[in-house]
């Protein structure tokens, strides 16, 4: 039998998804604006096909809704969902440092996954002040990403995969840069020594605190500001 050859479609699809939830995420298109499919195609450089697929997708993800007859419209942050997910975040985070901590003191983590983990800290510490904040809550996600990745659970990785976007959005919309962030890299120094020790306990307690209020606070300024 023959099999047909794939044709570059999906792959464009793709792209377009990506380049559109990037812009969600990062507040290019800020909760409840119109998305208009045309004007997304010709922006993007793309025929409006790729765009409609991509949109269905973003949609089913919960990060678009339909607008009544204009279409569709970038999702509201909820600032209950938002509290919601930083609740699942904090028990995972815990589970993966813990585990983390565990295979560390077991020999079970490789020199290379090591130097992931350490590279991961040392980038989001090094960004400065001027960083645009979309770019520091990245780094704040690829240093988590790096514990999960050594867990050994790849569950918590696929579990957590399809939640960060939404909380990413809202971190970037009401975070701010200064003594706040350089706490979350003092406390993200800290998870990182306490695995690094070979500490399960500790690891999972700091981990899951770290989140916890990361969660208060995202959740308090949403409030503030209206969702």
């Amino acid at each position: 039998m023959a099999i047909e050859p794939v044709s570059s479609a999906p792959i464009l699809v793709d792209v377009v998804y990506q380049r559109l939830m990037a812009a969600i995420i990062d507040c290019t298109l800020l909760p409840g604006q119109r998305i208009v499919q045309a004007d997304m195609a010709a922006s993007l450089g793309v025929s409006r096909a790729p765009v409609s697929h991509a949109l269905q997708l973003l949609k089913h993800q919960g990060l678009l809704q339909e607008s009544g007859k204009k279409g569709l419209e970038v999702a509201p942050i909820d600032p209950d969902r938002v509290r919601d997910l930083y609740q699942v975040r904090a028990a995972l985070d815990g589970l993966a440092a813990r585990m983390a901590a565990e295979r560390y003191g077991a020999g079970k983590i490789s020199e290379a996954e090591i130097a992931v983990l350490r590279e991961a800290f040392a980038a989001g510490s090094r960004l400065g002040e001027a960083t645009a904040m979309s770019q520091r809550v990245q780094a704040d996600i690829d240093f988590h990403r790096a514990i999960y990745r050594i867990s050994g659970n790849a569950l918590i990785v696929e579990a957590l995969n399809p939640l960060w976007p939404h909380m990413q959005r809202a971190m970037v919309l009401v975070l701010e840069a200064g003594p706040l962030r350089k706490r979350a890299w003092r406390e993200h120094r800290q998870i990182m020594e306490n695995i690094l020790d070979g500490e399960p306990e500790a690891s999972a307690a700091a981990a899951s605190a770290h989140a916890t209020e990361a969660g208060v606070h995202t959740d308090r300024r949403l409030r503030e500001r209206g969702g």
